[in-house]
Formats: C-alpha cells, structure tokens, sequence
C-alpha cells in the first residue's frame, strides 16, 4: 500500500525548488505525495506543478494586518486548517522549524503511527542576519523540545549536521543537499544578447533573491566604484532589493537587472555569464554554515565561483579549485576577488567543475532521500 507523505511549507510553493525535487523523486519511488503551501491571490488553490498534487491553504485571516500578534493569528490558523485535513497522513515532511509544530501536533494528539520527518533548509535557530539573541533562544528550545518527536533528521550542509548532533544529542541528520538535476550545459550568451554587453566584457552573475545579508548592496558599491572597464554584474533574481537594483542600472552602465525565470530553464540564463557571485554577509551562523542552491547551480551550468570569505562555501572552493574567495567581506574585497578571478586558468577550472558535477547533482542526492525513507518506511511497517 502506498504510503503518504504530506510535505508542509510555509511559503507559496511557487519557487520552491527543493521541496519540487524532493517530492518528484519520492512520487517516482511510489509514495503518495502532497504539497501543502499558503495560498496567496493569483495563485490556483488546487492544482498539479509538474505531475505533483499542490494545496495552498486559504486562510480568512490572510489579508489582515501584518502586526506581530497577527502574524501569529494567521499562524495558527494554517497549523489548524493543516492539522484537521491532514492528521492521517502516513509521512509528515516538515520543511523548516516552522513547519514541525504541524507534525509534532498531529503525532501527539491525533495519530500517533504519523512517521516526522524534519527537513532544516537552513541553519534554523539562527537564519536571519543580525538576528537578536532572545529569538535565537527562543528558536533553540523549540527545536530542541519538538526535534525529540521526529523520526528523521534532513539538512542541508555538514556543518548544520553536525552541530545538530552536538546541540540536541541527536544521530548525525542525512545530508541532501540543493543540487539541480546533472546536465549537460550547451553555453548560451542570453545576457549578453538581451543587454547589448560586448563579447570581450566579462559578466558577473548574481542569481537568487534579492534581500538583505546576501551582500548585495556590497556588489552594487563594488561594481559602481571598480576601475575594471570590462567587468558587469547582472543580478537575476526577485526581492526587496529589486528597486535598489533598477535605481543602479539606471545609472551606471555596467549594472544590469533581469527579473527570476522559471526553475526548468534557469541554467539556460545562468551559463550565459562568465563568473558566479555568492556573496552572503557574516551576519547570522546560517551564512557561515549555507551550501546555498546557487553555488551549485553555478556549477552545474559550468560557470565558475566568487564566494565570500564564509566557512562552508570557502572550504568548498578552495578544496576543489572552483574559483576564488574574498579575503574580506568587504567591496574592496570583492573587486580584489575578482580581479584574481578574471586571471584564473579557465581550461583548469572547467575540468574541476566539470569533474565537480558528476558528484553535486540531485541525482546522488536522491539516493540519500530515499534510503531516509526507505528506513522510515521499515519502521512504519
């Protein structure tokens, strides 16, 4: 009999790439997956995303103030709407902390043969830069006292995995990581073509969003203040930062801002630069700790990487020459990282990337998934 798994995010599931993936694979393996998600306007409140059955849960107290104490209000109106529709599930895939009180609340109160599994897209307890410390206390003891409920540990890096062992004595969590599916990249020069940039200028590529801690505000002084005539930046991405963006593109010529394209061609966009920035900012345990989806999407469309000077994406660079990390977080530090970057051996560097991708693809990623929920699926029996 198959099994069913409702996976549980609080977002839109309208750019959620991992959650996608994961729910493709478990489908293909024969689980019976849903996609539970908040409903927002414009958006079908039922419907299938590439063959996968998505609910976005309407709630009445949606369009309602976004006061802290409302906030919460619309909180527990979707963990009451999802526990009542859902609470016999087989599998609750919990995406993120906020997402397991829902199966924590279901297995203690309405079945308790529910199998949790805990997927920590991030750095959980301290995910938002410059975060103050009672919230990151707060989060702590959350997790702390609902993780003692759930069947499976997922996280995203191995930094993340191991301080979840040495934070909550817990086995060290599965490790899958934001790998897009292996291709074979056909060089593409979209950028170029759609923005009038000359053949012999090098472009600079920023994908993903467009918030605050990601260094973005760091790569619009580095580009308006660099001597380097032939170096552009293109940001490609969506969020609150979007006007500070068009604002620069009107008035430097070397700034240009394309709007977020659909996962299934991304990497057609992202091949068509020369180089990959990641530049997150040191302001939260989260950017030390993250192996972000777009390093690897960077790798995967066989571009190489400037990252900035943080734990994980450093160890990962460095280990396999992929390009050049920052000496400081800093726009001085950045123009310094690209200058050295431009001068990198572009034969050596795609032989490492290209070597790089047979192993950091959602293909070997799968593979951990399901034997997660291959023992989950034992247990169950």
């Amino acid at each position: 009999m198959q099994k069913k798994v409702t996976s549980i995010v609080l977002n839109n599931f309208k750019n959620d790439s991992r959650v996608l993936k994961e729910n493709i694979s478990l489908q293909k393996a024969g689980y019976r997956v849903k996609v539970v998600a908040l409903h927002e306007e414009a958006l079908q409140e039922f419907e299938e995303v590439q063959k996968i059955s998505v609910h976005r849960v309407k709630l009445k107290t949606r369009g309602w103030s976004k006061h802290r104490l409302i906030q919460l209000l619309k909180y527990f109106e979707f963990i009451y709407k999802v526990v009542k529709e859902y609470k016999n599930s087989d599998i609750v895939h919990c995406n993120d902390l906020n997402a397991l009180p829902i199966g924590v609340i279901i297995k203690k109160f309405f079945n308790k043969d529910v199998k949790i599994v805990y997927d920590a897209h991030e750095y959980e307890i301290n995910d938002t830069p410059n975060e103050a410390k009672y919230k990151i206390k707060l989060k702590y003891y959350l997790e702390k006292f609902l993780i003692k409920c759930v069947d499976k540990v997922i996280t995203v890096s191995d930094s993340i995995a191991n301080e979840y062992v040495k934070l909550y004595s817990i086995e060290k969590p599965a490790l899958v990581l934001n790998t897009p599916p292996y291709q074979e990249i056909e060089k593409k020069n979209i950028f170029r073509e759609t923005f009038g940039i000359k053949e012999e200028q090098v472009v600079f590529l920023y994908q993903g969003g467009l918030s605050r801690g990601r260094g973005i505000e760091i790569l619009l002084e580095a580009f308006k203040t660099t001597d380097n005539k032939k170096a552009v930046v293109v940001f490609m991405g969506y969020g609150p930062l979007e006007s500070l963006i068009q604002e620069a593109e009107k008035e430097f010529a070397n700034i240009y801002f394309h709007e977020a394209v659909p996962p299934h061609i991304l990497l057609e966009y992202t091949c068509s630069a020369d180089f990959g920035i990641l530049f997150y900012e040191n302001s939260c345990l989260n950017h030390d700790y993250c192996s972000p989806n777009k390093m690897f999407e960077y790798l995967m469309a066989e571009i190489p990487v400037i990252v900035s000077n943080l734990y994980e994406m450093k160890r990962l660079v460095e280990m396999n020459e992929l390009g050049t990390v920052a000496k400081e977080n800093t726009p001085a530090g950045l123009k310094e990282a690209v200058e050295e970057a431009v001068k990198l051996n572009k034969d050596e560097l795609k032989t490492n990337i290209q070597k790089l991708k047979t192993v950091y693809n959602w293909e070997e990623q799968e593979k951990v998934l399901l034997d997660v929920y291959g023992e989950l699926y034992k247990c169950a029996e």
